[in-house]
């Protein structure tokens, strides 16, 4: 059996990877210009705090979805007691107003803390 022959690109600059990966890819200025767009970063504190608290948001409702599938479960199984109903009942009743609430309060709308996780579809 012969040895698998590969080809190794060196260089000292990315513009110097770029000349060599062919003649149908992007221009090297073109490429420069591009990074230099996508180097200026503006940030916006209030679409920071915004995304911080829609994750967060969106983490605490799917917790509460799991507390809430986890009681209906323990009903069904006759576990809990007509007072642990109740509680649990009250409990995650106050949750979900609290979570409307914030959503609120970041401006989100219901479908924000629905999250696409791309191929595997939407989280809630």
């Amino acid at each position: 059996m012969g040895a698998v022959e590969q080809s190794k690109v060196e260089s000292e600059t990315l513009t110097d990877f770029v000349r060599v990966m062919g003649k149908n890819t992007v221009p090297v200025q073109s490429f420069h210009e591009a990074n230099d767009r996508r180097a200026r970063i503006k940030l916006d504190p209030e679409k920071a705090k915004n995304g911080l608290g829609q994750l967060v948001l969106t983490l605490v409702k799917v917790i509460h979805e799991l507390l809430e599938l986890q009681a209906i479960r323990r009903i069904d199984s006759g576990s809990l007691m007509d007072e642990e109903i109740e509680n649990i009942g009250m409990t995650l009743m106050k949750q979900a107003e609290e979570i409307d609430r914030l959503r609120k309060e970041f401006n989100l709308e219901e479908e924000d803390l629905n999250i696409d996780l791309g191929p595997l579809g939407k989280l809630l």
